[in-house]
């Protein structure tokens, strides 16, 4: 089966393979949200006995968590110092070895369940628009030495060995990070799950709540559901439903653009298997996929919906850019999808009431951190562990509504221009 076809295909398509609920179902946990989150918090209540539903509005995978460029990799949006500035230097480090926790939970969790279709590829580059050795050898040597996490630093010629360009310097690559099709990996934990018990309904929006007493009531279009615990997992697509999430996170696009079938073409830029990302903030990320005959191809933010044909273009400016050599190279298919960002560019993990939870804004790094998230959440639940109290710093701040997000524009245009200006001093 020709999977990187399947996934872009299906991504955009409509083909439901889970029903609509109709009529009451009572559950030890409903789940709102059919994304990374939901579905692994799903995963493990249900792995642990517990009846559990999952809600989703659309389709499983249908937002950013089905439609990203696949990394899988340790880390958050923010960077170390700020997290040891907010939560302190020990929580910032058990925080981090989280993160490390929720990769490996991914790549479990593939294994376990045998998901082939996942088609997993070892390595993850981070690259260097500008020349610094030194920085990027003091990251090599602080994870293995704080974490015991071995990466392998790379000087400027060995990066530009298997990246045909001069926009490169140096690079950290990271053996045990890896890529993968994220959207075949949630359509096969959302089985997981209902094989185990569980109940996943599409097209299936929450669209009330009461969540006043032990016994919460959700209710969608055509039935409800009643459960001691409800999780909201909504991400960049959350509602007015519960106001307070609604006004702590900010609803950031992204966007991919995946191109024709010429892996000859391509290979004159790209001479590896790894995953790509630049260090700019909102940099280029990108991947050969279908065995190299097509380059996945993402980056750029907005803050407010584009069409996804004029960022496609903008996209391909930059790849332009980077590889003049991929000028011929046409796109064949682009899209986006909402993430979600709080202010303080952290997840919002954490109890918001008795039997309530929330576990979204995970800022463009969400194939680890929502594994992660889940992982915590379900523990919780299940009264295993009181990790999800890590995240207790980076509360529900209010995100600034529409000022927010103006705030966030520019700020996303000021540090493009300063990227610019470092770089042109390299």
């Amino acid at each position: 089966m020709n999977y990187i076809d399947t996934f872009y295909r299906r991504t955009i398509a409509d083909d439901r393979t889970f029903s609509v609920l109709a009529g009451t179902v009572d559950c030890d946990t409903c789940i709102i949200g059919g994304g990374l989150a939901g579905l692994t918090v799903a995963l493990q209540l249900a792995r642990a006995g517990h009846s559990v539903v999952v809600l989703e509005a659309q389709r499983v995978g249908w937002g950013a968590s089905g439609r990203n460029g696949g990394f899988v990799s340790p880390g958050f949006a923010n960077d170390g110092d700020a997290i040891a500035r907010m939560a302190g230097a020990d929580n910032a480090r058990k925080l981090h070895t989280l993160s490390i926790e929720g990769a490996r939970f991914v790549r479990d969790t593939i294994n376990e369940l045998n998901i082939t279709s996942a088609s997993p590829i070892n390595g993850i580059m981070s690259v260097l628009r500008y020349s610094d050795e030194d920085a990027m050898k003091k990251r090599a040597e602080y994870l293995r030495n704080e974490f015991n996490y071995a990466v392998e630093y790379m000087d400027r010629d060995q990066v530009r060995a298997v990246l045909h360009s001069d926009r490169y310097f140096q690079a950290v690559r990271d053996p045990q990070a890896f890529h993968m099709h994220p959207l075949n990996y949630l359509r096969a934990v959302a089985r997981e799950i209902e094989r185990l018990g569980g109940k996943v309904f599409e097209s299936s929006a929450a669209t009330a709540t009461d969540i006043s007493r032990v016994e919460k009531i959700v209710e969608t279009a055509n039935g409800k559901v009643k459960a001691r615990n409800v999780v909201i997992t909504t991400g960049g697509y959350t509602t007015g439903l519960i106001g307070r999430l609604k006004r702590s996170y900010l609803p950031i696009a992204t966007y991919v653009m995946l191109s024709e079938e010429a892996p000859d073409l391509i290979s004159t830029a790209i001479a590896t298997t790894d995953a790509v990302g630049d260090n700019r903030r909102a940099g280029d990320y990108y991947r050969v996929v279908e065995g190299g005959k097509r380059l996945l191809w993402g980056g750029r933010i907005t803050t407010r919906a584009a069409s996804s044909a004029a960022v496609a273009a903008e996209l391909r400016r930059e790849m332009v850019g980077t590889y003049p050599q991929l000028a011929d190279l046409k796109t064949e298919l682009s899209w986006s999808g909402l993430m979600s960002y709080a202010r303080h560019l952290m997840p919002q993990i954490g109890q918001l009431q008795q039997g309530v939870w929330y576990c979204t804004a995970f800022g463009g790094h969400g194939l680890n951190t929502t594994a992660m998230g889940g992982k915590v959440v379900a523990e919780a639940i299940l009264g295993q562990s009181e990790r999800y109290k890590l995240f207790k710093p980076f509360g529900l701040a209010w995100a600034g509504g529409l000022a927010g997000l103006s705030v966030a524009q520019l700020t996303y245009w000021k540090l493009q221009a300063q990227d610019w200006w470092r770089e042109r001093q390299a």
